[in-house]
């Protein structure tokens, strides 16, 4: 299980690395993408499986938070109606999202951040 996880992560890894090499995409907007490839790649039936064969080598990296707020917003439109849209994908990706922040928060206490020159 370990062994798939750190290949698939690996994987995702390697494509990200290729994107900022080989293309004059930003880091920000490589962001983006994946995240929207998670989406759509749930979206698509593609990504369950996938996240079924790694575990958390493909539900950690960025098209794992893709697909947690696709499947969240799915999940909540089947319960809530259009509703589910707005409430689904935020209430799946909520403690990745608190994690963030929170780290985010802790590391500016430790560190002093200085402006690029």
């Amino acid at each position: 299980m370990y062994i798939k996880a750190f290949i698939v992560g690996g994987l995702i890894c390697v494509i990200g690395q290729l994107l900022i090499d080989k293309t004059k995409f930003t880091p920000a907007r490589i962001l983006v993408l994946f995240v929207v490839a998670g989406c759509v790649l749930g979206a698509l039936g593609l990504y369950a499986p996938l996240a079924e064969f790694a575990g958390a080598g493909a539900t950690v990296p960025l098209p794992g938070f893709g697909y947690a707020l696709y499947k969240g917003a799915a999940e909540e439109i089947d319960r809530s109606g259009f509703l589910g849209v707005l409430t689904g994908g935020l209430k799946a990706a909520s403690a990745g999202i608190a994690a963030a922040v929170c780290g985010s928060f802790l590391a500016a206490l430790c560190f002093n951040p200085k402006e690029k020159e």
